[in-house]
C-alpha cells in the first residue's frame, strides 16, 4: 500500500512535527492513503533531549517516506 505523507516544512520552526508531552518528545504527521482516507501517526521518540528528538524526527520522516515514489 503506497501512502503519501503530508509534511509541511515551516522555516523558522525547527521543532515542526514535534511536541513535548511531560518531558518526552513525540513526532506526529499525517499519511494520505490510496483510498482517499488519512491516518494521523504519532510516535514516541523516547527522549527528553530536543536535539536528539529533531534527529529522530528526521529519521522517522525519511523512513516513512521511503518507497512512496516507487
Amino acid at each position: 500500500m503506497n501512502t503519501k505523507l503530508a509534511i509541511r516544512v515551516r522555516e523558522g520552526n525547527p521543532d515542526h512535527h514535534l511536541w513535548n508531552n511531560n518531558g518526552t518528545w513525540w513526532c506526529h504527521y499525517t499519511e494520505h492513503l490510496p483510498d482517499y482516507t488519512k491516518r494521523r501517526v504519532r510516535r514516541s521518540l523516547r527522549t527528553a533531549d530536543r536535539a536528539i528528538a529533531r534527529f529522530l524526527r528526521d529519521s522517522v520522516l525519511f523512513e516513512s517516506g521511503r518507497g512512496q515514489h516507487a
